[in-house]
Formats: structure tokens, sequence, C-alpha cells
């Protein structure tokens, strides 16, 4: 018996209806998604070939093989072979060299990646990236060597650092310290030698500080800096709360300042103020004051800072003050991290060194502030300032006025809050004022360095 043509028609138009429906479910379903997976290396140019390379393998569909091969003049090892289908999107894999071989003859490998995911196009057979790169093998470390420094660091103080640091490929120069705060070395007098400043921050109990010079291939060279360390003890205040402090001054700053919005409570405004408001402003002082430059740097030799002609001091530096009030004891507490100083009503602020201005406004309980960059990663606050006479991005130099005396922000009386920063750590104002501390731990250590490192040319 004879199909009828309608019938023979009615099947094609399924068939074709069943292809277009599964050439638009292969087209816009995710099991079909036709993107190769994204591969990215730690390392692309130099390696040490000892410390591991880091490749990072992206796929929205998942990852179904990878493998990574290094190969050499000779020799062509598969180091990784991962052939174990998962729908994690994102994998991580860790290149090594070959187990027992530690290393490289050659002067440059080609690592051969291939990573193969989960998805079902290409007749099933997924979406495969491949990739190869050349590394150049470098298994040197850099040269290092200490060549000055000062002889002793005290807490809450300054110290110098002069070294010689060389790599064709050098990545990185930085100072490493005990408490956390890396500190960047400048280009000094000479190609290869380097220096900085450094800072034992009044909270730390100990310091040590170490160079490290790192190569693009990941090569490391530390070198510690010897320093003799001095302990200084800094006052302890206790200071009790009176309800004339809380209803006038403390009122009156909590009027001016966001972070006591909707606060009505006098002691919960100052421990906002003490606490948090401070907190503030110092992050943007420690910001400010945390830059470095790059250019090479020839000498320096800072001259005593003394910003108040006849100042008197009438609060220290490193000054540990704990609050209690009507019994409450430690309701707050702060580190004063100036030195105040006092003469008359008004008086004539000055930057005792050149340098240009980098803040110049009001901020919070510092009131009026400029600071000033004087090189090298050394820097001076004016704080509390009725008046300012500078503004940013304005070259002072050493004798001009800056500024005037007064009380803005968290001040009781018309005074002077002046402070030193080390790449964002504020120092003891008084080693700078002091022009044989200057001397002894500083341009002298500059003036042996430079004699040293001319007799090496």
């Amino acid at each position: 018996m004879r199909r009828s043509r309608n019938g023979s028609g009615i099947m094609g138009l399924v068939i074709s209806a069943i292809v277009v429906g599964a050439i638009g479910f292969m087209g816009f379903s995710s099991k079909f998604e036709r993107v190769d997976p994204k591969i990215t290396l730690s390392k692309t140019a130099y390696w040490n070939f000892k410390e591991p390379i880091n490749v990072n393998v992206e796929d929205a569909s998942g990852l179904k093989s990878f493998t990574a091969t290094i190969v050499g003049p000779h020799d062509e090892w598969v180091v990784v072979d991962d052939v174990t289908p998962s729908k994690v999107t994102k994998k991580s894999f860790q290149i090594l060299p070959p187990k027992g071989v530690r290393n490289a003859e050659a002067q440059s490998i080609v690592l051969k990646i291939e990573a193969t995911d989960n998805s079902l196009w290409g007749m099933f057979m997924g979406n495969t990236h491949k990739e190869e790169v050349t590394l150049i093998i470098d298994q040197r470390a850099p040269m290092l060597s200490i060549i000055s420094s000062s002889y002793k660091i005290q807490k809450g103080g300054s110290a110098i650092v002069i070294f010689k640091a060389q790599d064709e490929q050098m990545e990185s120069l930085k100072i490493k310290t005990s408490f956390g705060k890396t500190f960047i070395a400048q280009p000094f007098y000479k190609k290869g030698y380097y220096a900085s400043l450094l800072a034992w921050p009044v909270q730390s109990e100990t310091f040590s500080a170490t160079v490290v010079a790192r190569d693009k291939a990941g090569n490391e060279t530390q070198g510690s800096v010897p320093l003799r360390l001095k302990d200084h003890l800094y006052k302890v205040s206790n200071i009790e709360l009176s309800d004339a402090f809380l209803e006038g001054k403390i009122a009156e700053l909590a009027n001016t300042y966001e972070q006591t919005v909707g606060v009505t409570d006098r002691l919960e405004q100052f421990r906002i103020i003490n606490e948090k408001v401070r907190a503030d402003n110092e992050k943007i002082i420690h910001e400010v004051t945390s830059k470095v430059s790059n250019t090479m740097i020839s000498d320096f030799k800072p001259i005593p800072f003394y910003p108040l002609v006849n100042g008197q001091k009438v609060a220290d530096f490193g000054d540990h003050r704990i609050y209690s009030y009507k019994g409450q004891e430690n309701v707050s507490q702060a580190y004063h991290m100036g030195l105040d100083l006092a003469s008359v009503h008004n008086g004539s602020v000055i930057a005792s060194n050149g340098g240009t201005v980098v803040f110049a406004q009001p901020n919070g309980i510092y009131g009026n502030l400029p600071i000033i960059d004087h090189g090298f990663g050394l820097y001076t606050l004016y704080g509390h300032c009725a008046e300012l006479h500078v503004q940013e991005k304005d070259h002072v130099v050493s004798a001009q006025e800056i500024a005037k005396t007064g009380m803005s922000g968290y001040a009781m009386g018309d005074h002077l809050h002046f402070g030193i920063l080390v790449q964002g750590i504020e120092v003891r104002p008084e080693e700078w004022m002091d022009s044989k501390w200057i001397q002894d731990n500083i341009t002298s250590i500059v003036d042996t360095a430079k004699m040293f490192i001319d007799q090496q040319q």
C-alpha cells in the first residue's frame, strides 16, 4: 500500500522541526556553550624554575581536563595531568619543575598548556584552549648589600639605611618590618644604590627591618638592617573628664562632625570624637604622608625643625591618654602623636626646611592643617592653626611663615600641634629638632655612604 503524499509531508515537517529545535537548543543551551576556557598565569616571561607558576582556569561549563607540559631542548615533561570532569567554574593549578629536577640547563623553556571544558559543543568534545609560553629561566638571586645605616633606633624614633641592590630584571625593592609596615626605598646618589628613612612606631614593642630584593623570575635576596634598639618610656596620662568639658568643647565639636549626628549622650559623643573621628582624620594624614618619590636623591641634609619661635612644650609626643568619668575607668583612650607647642596668641608658624605643601585644609580634630613634604619620605604637619598662609602644591622655603597658631579642631587653647612622619608613621619630633641627633643619625650616614660609593667607581 502506498504512503500518501500528505503523510510524507507531515513527517518531513516533524523532522525539520526536530532538527531546528535541536539546533536552537544547541545554540542557546548553556550545555552547548562555545567559549574556550580562560587561562591566566602568574608568570609569563621569567621563571626561577623553583617557585610554582600559578594557573587559574575559568569556564562557565566547568573543566573536563587540564594538562601542562614543560619542553626543554632535549626533554619534555608532563607536570600536570588532570582529567577529572568538574562542574566547578574556576579551578587553580600549580606548575612545578619535574620531580628530581631543580636546576635548568637551558636558558629558556616552553610551557604548553591545554584546557578542555565540559561543554557538549564540538560533537560533545567541548571547547579547548591551547597556549604556549616561552619562559626565560633565571636562577640567580639579586645582589644585595647594606652600605650604611644608623647605629641605633629609638622606640618612636627614626633611622636611615642605604644599600646596594642590582639585578637586570629587578621587580621590587622593599623594606619589611616586624610590625607589618613596608618602607619603600628611593634611588640614591648613583645607579644601583637606594636609601630609606625608617620609623619605629610608639605602639610597637619591638622593631626589625629587612631589605627584600626580588626579581621578575621570583628570586629573592634579603638583608637585615643592623640597628641597635633603644627603648623609650612614654608618658601615660590618666585624665578625668568633667561635665564642663563635655558640655562645652565636646558639644561644640559634636555639632560639626557627621560621625556624631543623632548622638545626644555627651560621653558617647566624646568616645566617638576621641576614637572614630580621630581614626578617620589620621587615616587621611597617613595616606597623604605615605608617598615616596621614585626619582634619584643625591643628598639629604635637613636642618633642625623649629616651627614656633620661643615655643614652649605643653604636651608630649607619644603620651598615652586614658580617660575616666565619674568613677568609670578607661572610658576611652588615645595616643597623642605630636608635640604641642605654645608661645603667643596667633603665633607665627614657620617651615624650617623647604618642601611642597601636600595638604592645607581642615581635618577634623586637627583643625586647620597644613602638611609639608620635605622629600625622602619625611613630612611635617601643623595642627589647630587659626590661619593658613599656604595652599596645596605651594613650594615653601626655609623660614617661610605658613600659618598662625590657634585653637581650631580639638584644642582647648591657642597652641601648635607639631608632628613629623616618616612614610606615614608618626615619629618623635624632638629628634628632628636636635642638630646633633640629625648629624649623628642621618647626615653623617649619608656622607659615609657617598664616600664609599665614590670609592667603588
